[in-house]
């Protein structure tokens, strides 16, 4: 079920502070967030966003398309090593 449109999209009130103070410095800074169901909102468009994916912070730079996703579509959470050599239950 989606978030009704009464209400606005979600995101993390920490992100919002942190895009305003990023507004008025001159020098571009990567944000760190462990809220992957944040929203991506037209405000961060150019800004990188560091992400949490479980294990490490992976930055994202955020562009048009984006908007509307959330934060964790563009962090893989687990990455496949491939199959086994030696794999033989496969072939049965």
């Amino acid at each position: 079920m989606t978030r009704s449109f009464n209400k606005n999209p979600f995101v993390a009130n920490h992100l919002l502070r942190k895009m305003d103070k990023l507004k008025t410095k001159t020098e571009k800074e990567i944000i760190i967030t462990w809220s992957r169901s944040s929203t991506i909102i037209p405000t961060m468009i150019g800004h990188t966003i560091a992400i949490h994916n479980g294990k490490q912070h992976l930055p994202i730079y955020i562009t048009n398309r984006m908007a509307g996703h959330k934060l964790g579509e563009f962090v893989p959470t687990l990455n496949f090593q491939g199959h086994a050599k030696s794999d033989n239950r496969s072939r049965r």
